[in-house]
Order: structure tokens, then sequence, then C-alpha cells
């Protein structure tokens, strides 16, 4: 586990949140609650197991894509996205509850749990013979409606209206917080996490958490710029990703106070303890427990993004057993 300080901090380049009408948004949809804040092993967790009846945050970047997509293209008939696993399976729900066609397109490593998911929110799910990026590029050029949470180059629409999304997710917190920790694969959640610290709370620092074999923020942080790192593989699905999304890197890049990595086995071992807290946190949403559990510092206010439950119910059992 390692910390690694963002040597180009700079948060006066930092661009403002999303405008309130977001937040209203997610409010007017059916079943819109704010998750909770629950305290374990002396740690605050926003719990983001259950989020409009999906066991990830995912669907609140996904839901605000797509509306902003349907303004813009009101003919919009199929809407296609490159996955892991929990966006591809909130764009599906999105989709199937406004009517229209879904494509996911998903790395070769991508479980069948996950994939079976999607297919069961109505979503075709097409395998691509190659990592995350690679299902990017193709989702990229499939022709339909395109809800990226990423870009592998900089893009107006879709990608920063993900970001745009999450920031119902920060606005909810009611608690002071001095040092907030993100999970974080190509940086979407952590940019919305940045930019509300820096313009609605001022002092809090932001930290961004990720797996020791899929590094490619801190990567891109000691290098200053956009770095691609080879992905071996992670039990952390959802940040096994290999580069930074291009919309997100220039926020992150000048607001996040640093990094720290986790490995598999100390997320996992998050994991079981947080079930025996009573709580169901998958993978990623655990590894910020594990990164506190470094870097506990008595007197500072902290709060871990658990990003998500039993995504993988199979991944979950498994690790709850080893």
């Amino acid at each position: 586990m390692t910390f690694t300080p963002n040597p180009h901090f700079r948060p006066e380049a930092v661009p403002p949140p999303a405008g309130p009408e977001v937040q209203a948004f997610h409010r007017g949809l059916p079943g819109y609650r704010p998750t909770p804040i629950r305290t374990v092993d002396g740690v605050r967790l926003k719990d983001e197991s259950d989020r409009f009846g999906l066991p990830a945050f995912k669907v609140l970047g996904a839901s605000w894509a797509v509306e902003r997509t349907l303004r813009a293209h009101p003919d919009t008939r199929v809407l296609v996205a490159a996955s892991a696993g929990n966006h591809g399976r909130a764009v599906a729900r999105v989709a199937a509850q406004r009517g229209l066609g879904c494509r996911i397109y998903l790395p070769a490593v991508t479980s069948a749990a996950r994939a079976d998911l999607i297919a069961g929110e109505g979503a075709e799910v097409v395998r691509v013979d190659g990592d995350y990026n690679a299902a990017v590029a193709l989702a990229e050029r499939d022709g339909a409606a395109l809800v990226a949470d990423t870009a592998l180059e900089p893009a107006a629409g879709p990608p920063e209206w993900v970001i745009d999304g999450y920031s119902t997710l920060f606005r909810e917190i009611d608690v002071p917080v001095d040092v907030l920790l993100v999970p974080t694969g190509v940086g979407s959640l952590a940019a919305a996490a940045v930019r509300w610290a820096v313009h609605e709370r001022p002092g809090t620092a932001v930290v961004a958490v990720e797996p020791a074999t899929a590094a490619c923020v801190t990567a891109s942080l000691v290098a200053g710029r956009m770095t691609a790192v080879d992905t071996p593989g992670t039990t952390m699905a959802g940040m096994d990703c290999a580069t930074p999304s291009a919309v997100a890197w220039p926020t992150l890049r000048h607001g996040l106070s640093g990094t720290i990595t986790v490995t598999d086995d100390q997320a996992a071992r998050a994991m079981r303890d947080l079930a025996v807290a009573g709580l169901t946190i998958g993978e990623c949403g655990a590894a910020t427990l594990a990164a506190w559990r470094a870097d506990g510092t008595p007197g500072r206010s902290v709060l871990c993004v658990a990003t998500e439950g039993a995504s993988d119910p199979d991944a979950y059992a498994r690790a709850l057993s080893a």
C-alpha cells in the first residue's frame, strides 16, 4: 500500500461542479433517496450498495448522461457503452426505463456473472477480445448513441455529463470531511469529488484509491501527463483501467491531493470485515477502507466512498469464503 502525493496540485485550475439542476433531476426520479453514511472500524463510509435499486453509484452518471443525450438527440433509439460491469448495467437499466435499445461492450476478463446481470437488464452484450480500452474503442465506433464514462481523447458530451451526474453523490454529504477517499478507475467519480471539494468544501483533501496492478492515475501524476499502464488483472474489476479518462484527467491533475494503491488481498480483507459489521460492500467499495487503514491519522475527519455492493455475487461469495 503506497501513498503518492500530487506534485501538480493547483486547485484554482479546477472547474466548478455541475449546477443544482443535476441533483434536482435525480430527486425527481422514482425511488430517489440519499445513500447513508455509516461508521465502521472508526471510519465513516458513504454506502452506495443500493442506489436506485442497483448495487453501485454508476446510475447517477448514466441517468443524467442519458437525459442530456435525449435532450440533444430526441430521435435516439439505441444506447451503447463500454463497461467493466457497473456502468454497463446502469446504462442498460436506464435504457429499459426509457424504452430504448442498448448494447454494452465488455472486455474479455469481465466475469460471466457481470455479463449476465447486464443482459438481464435487456441489453445486448458484446464480448471484446481485448482489455477495457479495446472495449471503449469499439463502443466509440459503434455508431449508436454513446453513453461513455471515459474518453481516450478530450471530448464534450456524455463523458462530461457522467461526471456531472456524480455530483449528486457528493452534494448529499452533510458531515465535516477533512479527507475524502474515492475509488478510482478512469477517474470520472474522482473528478466529480475534486470539483465538489474545491468549490463547495474548501480544505477537503481528495485522495484517489487505486488497485496496485491498475494504478493509471498514480502513474499519470508521477509523469505529469496521461499515462497508460499494463493491467495484469485485479479483483477490483471496476477499477481495472489502463488509462485515465481524458475528460477527467485535467481535474485530477490539478485537484487530487494524491493517490493510495491497495492490493487485492487488502481489499478482500476489508470486504470481510465490512461483512462482519453487517455491510455488503464489494471489492472496489472496500478499497477505501483498506486505504484508510494505512493512513488512519487520529483527529482527522475521514470519509470513505464505498462505491458498490455485491455487484458480482459470485466474486463476492468467493472473497468472503477465502
